[in-house]
């Protein structure tokens, strides 16, 4: 069975690291602003509400995250960034109130 091979983030959305790259090292997060460059795009969060862009970076779990989450909260100068880390990886990033990203092609 051939595993499907995720786009990185960089590559949907290149401004977007850029800037979450820049708050994550402002915060002092610098082992996940360096992972930043890695993340891949899984799948929208689908909520559907118009100031939300936010998206998996990792198979959505049934559930809570459970033990060793915490969340990152970043306030870049164009929007609200939040992110779900889970024993250091970014599981989910949260964007909200952000100029519009395009939409990646399924």
């Amino acid at each position: 069975m051939s595993r499907i091979e995720r786009p990185l983030v960089r590559e949907l959305f290149p401004d977007l690291v850029t800037d979450l790259i820049a708050c994550l090292g402002e915060e002092g997060e610098e082992d996940l602003a360096v992972s930043a460059q890695d993340i891949r795009f899984y799948e929208e969060c689908g909520c559907d509400d118009d100031f939300c862009q936010s998206f998996y970076t990792a198979e959505r779990p049934d559930g809570a995250y459970g033990f060793g989450h915490r969340c990152v909260s970043l306030l870049s100068p164009r929007g609200y960034l939040v992110l779900d880390v889970v024993e250091g990886r970014i599981m989910y990033v949260e964007v909200l109130y952000y100029p519009k990203l395009p939409r990646p092609v399924s």
